[in-house]
């Protein structure tokens, strides 16, 4: 099993809380990127990222100096997203530790597909930023299949809980004999599954620590999650698609 989450905007430098266990997989392509982000001028960087002023000259200033390969964070550390912190590896036991090392698979834009202790350093760049790369339109068409042939070489079983704009990077290249499962968190309104970006993120990063807690392995046991009053609704759910509904019963 593996489960594919989304990385956040936000990143930190942490190299002291925990060692790197090594380089991303895809490091060569990251360093394509980097050289095509590094050509462009200023003001198309901050085209392509839509941020403020403040934002742009940060990152701007972080291309200019960005070293793949020295001066490290592990992933899991670097993205500070609502769903990082819900998540909380940096108070996990060494055993939840392993099984995120083991299980989880970060989506990026830059580095492709990232294990929880890949060192990375800080970058800016969604998966659906439009920045043309040797012939291709955007990342989307960069990745290609790539990113979905190193997942099914691991597991033939993945939990998707990563958000729409990541998991169509990987999910429609995913050989027949791949079997996806979604997560899907929301309340009910009008009849209706009404998922909230917030509250969907702190949902996938509570169920990511809860999955390390409880050493989930099957896809039978994700409808025991229950954290932040969420509960598996049957009626609801597909065999591809398991639904958690915020609320009473």
């Amino acid at each position: 099993m593996r489960v594919i989450i989304s990385p956040a905007k936000k990143m930190n430098v942490d190299t002291d809380s925990f060692p790197v266990s090594g380089l991303p997989r895809f490091l060569p392509q990251a360093g394509q990127i980097l050289k095509a982000m590094r050509a462009m001028p200023p003001g198309e960087l901050q085209k392509l990222w839509k941020c403020n002023d403040a934002i742009a000259k940060l990152n701007v200033g972080r291309l200019r100096h960005m070293d793949l390969r020295q001066g490290l964070t592990p992933a899991v550390l670097s993205y500070e997203g609502i769903q990082y912190q819900y998540m909380a590896p940096g108070v996990m036991e060494a055993e939840q530790l392993a099984y995120l090392q083991e299980h989880v698979r970060i989506l990026s834009g830059f580095y492709g597909v990232l294990r929880p202790f890949d060192g990375v350093t800080p970058y800016r760049l969604e998966m659906q930023a439009r920045l043309p790369l040797e012939g291709f339109r955007n990342l989307y068409a960069f990745w290609g299949g790539r990113l979905a042939e190193a997942l099914a070489a691991e597991t033939d079983f993945i939990v998707n809980l990563a958000s729409r704009e990541y998991s169509r990077a990987v999910l429609p290249h995913l050989p027949s004999a791949v079997d996806v499962l979604t997560c899907v968190f929301g309340q009910r309104k009008d009849g209706k599954v009404l998922e909230k970006g917030t509250r969907c993120k702190m949902a996938r990063g509570q169920m990511v620590r809860w999955l390390a807690e409880n050493r989930i392995e099957k896809r039978e046991q994700l409808r025991a999650f229950s954290d932040l009053g969420y509960h598996f609704e049957a009626g609801l759910s597909t065999e591809n698609q398991f639904v958690f509904i915020e609320g009473g019963r």
